[in-house]
């Protein structure tokens, strides 16, 4: 040992307890330490070697070691890292290996010191310091290089401590800001000390402005729907136990928004003892769930209405007809039954329709290819309608050899049937229905327009949602809203876009095209 050993030996002793006081980077830590070591004991070179779960033993930080030594002595570290021994069998394996390496590699000229890290009574590691001198311990000098030991331990098992608590906050604050689900995390007075992006997003808010606030601030319910609020549920003596969720739905207030439909869970977070530490809200958007519980409502009520109304007049003249206190003439009978067919089809067409819309949300809308000449098509449903209405004229215009497309001709068929039906539909004054058609290098056009009023501006981005219908329209005409949607989708599965074109003024314009190139038809 050094002369002047036992006279630093207090400053050697209270660096370390500085080590483990100020630093807790392990990596800043490891290299003070081996730095303190190697002067402690006048060495050249060190390195120290940690034992990790999981991974076994690995050199953590060298000094003035060249890389193809250090090559030489990783092996000899995984090869004990392999074998399943206990960690006091591996230590003093560790020890014996470096031993002969150094001296084998000095050829004599080098030794080492080894010391055990232990903490907590656990082997976290081992500091071997290559010195040029063979050194005799005291019984006294061996107790201090213990302590140091020790102390170092304690060190580095602090930083990996702290380095694991920073690992899984980093890990803790990644999961939060990939949740689309807000996340509020509060005290047990309510303040909130911390939330992820996905609830300012939520909100229209930054998260420094959330931080630091009351929950009552943050969580504003314009209307609860489901469950007791916060507050409420705390003066009945919530949480009684750990596992005692809170449930809550409603309408939260956002600054310049539209009220936001949430569902919250708050979740209690108790010490050993039963005393709240934290509240972790977990809070939803529905708006998708409450716009499929509308839609169901209006489904319902839609669908109610279409089908009792034809039905109810198929009935009505049955019971009239089937009267043994009345002879009809036939001209009454065949009324009354050209009524009934009527009504029948148009059933039949609410069905199918229905059929469609449902085969369309399975994704099993078939499409059966041939060749479909649609000028063709047009001008023979055009015909069909002219005995629907005597209040409107039909003009069809298409270029002298159109050409033709591959399609499903049914499908076609059923689009062009719902647009000039519409088109008869809402425009009951009467006035011209056109069917007109246009060709493209990659595709072809059709238009059909009517002289009614037109649809609002407002209504334009809907129409082709499933059971839409403006609220004129509800009111004045018959229809369950699927027309343009099964319309939409059968232009889709053909590679085309349907559209409309505003006209304001001038009645309704919708245009659908179908690519002339038949690879771009889904199968």
């Amino acid at each position: 040992m050094l002369p002047d050993f036992r006279v630093r030996q207090r400053d050697y002793l209270l660096e370390i307890t500085r080590a483990i006081t100020q630093e807790l980077d392990l990596s800043k830590v490891l290299a003070r330490i081996l730095h303190i070591t190697i002067e402690m004991l006048a060495g050249q070179a060190g390195i120290i070697a940690l034992r990790e779960p999981h991974v076994g033993w690995r050199v953590a930080v060298s000094h003035a070691i060249s890389p193809a030594f250090l090559g030489q002595i990783e092996p000899l570290l995984a090869k004990v890292s392999e074998q399943e021994e206990s960690a006091r069998t591996e230590l003093l394996e560790i020890n014996q290996l470096l031993q002969r390496l150094i001296r084998t590699a000095s050829m004599g000229l080098l030794t080492g010191v080894a010391l055990p890290l232990i903490a907590r009574n656990r082997i976290i590691g081992i500091l071997f310091v290559f010195r040029n001198y063979m050194g005799v311990f005291s019984t006294n000098d061996k107790a201090l290089l213990q302590s140091f030991a020790d102390q170092a331990a304690i060190a580095v098992h602090n930083a990996q401590l702290y380095t694991k608590i920073a690992n899984e906050e980093q890990r803790l604050s990644a999961l939060l800001d990939s949740l689309a689900d807000g996340i509020l995390i509060m005290d047990a007075t309510h303040t909130v000390e911390n939330c992820n992006p996905a609830l300012a997003r939520m909100l229209g808010v930054s998260v420094e402005e959330i931080r630091g606030a009351k929950h009552e601030d943050v969580l504003r319910w314009v209307k609860l729907r489901d469950g007791l609020s916060l507050e409420q549920a705390e003066v009945g003596g919530w949480p009684l136990t750990p596992h005692a969720t809170l449930f809550v739905e409603g309408d939260l207030e956002r600054l310049h928004k539209p009220a936001l439909p949430v569902g919250v869970t708050y979740s209690p977070l108790l010490s050993p003892d039963g005393k709240l530490l934290n509240i972790i809200a977990s809070i939803r958007d529905i708006t998708r769930f409450r716009e499929a519980e509308e839609l169901k409502s209006t489904f319902v009520s839609v669908i109610s209405h279409e089908l009792k109304t034809p039905v109810a007049l198929i009935k009505g003249y049955v019971s009239t007809l089937r009267r043994e206190d009345a002879a009809w003439d036939r001209t009454i009978v065949q009324d009354s039954l050209a009524v009934i067919e009527e009504e029948a089809d148009r059933l039949t067409g609410l069905i199918e329709n229905l059929l469609d819309a449902t085969r369309l949300q399975a994704g099993v809308l078939a499409i059966n290819q041939s060749d479909v000449a649609l000028d063709q098509l047009a001008r023979r449903i055009a015909e069909r309608f002219k005995t629907q209405t005597n209040r409107h004229t039909f003009r069809v215009e298409f270029p002298a050899q159109f050409p033709v497309v591959l399609g499903d001709e049914v499908r076609l068929e059923q689009v062009l049937s719902n647009l000039i039906s519409n088109a008869i539909k809402y425009s009951p004054d009467g006035g011209e229905i056109a069917i007109r058609g246009q060709v493209h290098p990659e595709y072809v056009v059709v238009c059909v327009s009517d002289q009614g009023p037109g649809i609002e501006i407002g209504d334009i981005p809907y129409v082709f949602d499933r059971f839409y219908r403006s609220t004129d329209a509800s009111r004045t005409t018959k229809g369950a809203g699927l027309g343009l949607y099964l319309s939409r989708a059968v232009v889709e599965a053909h590679g085309g876009r349907i559209w409309v074109d505003p006209t304001p003024g001038e009645g309704a314009r919708i245009c659908f095209n179908l690519p002339r190139d038949h690879s771009d038809i889904h199968q």
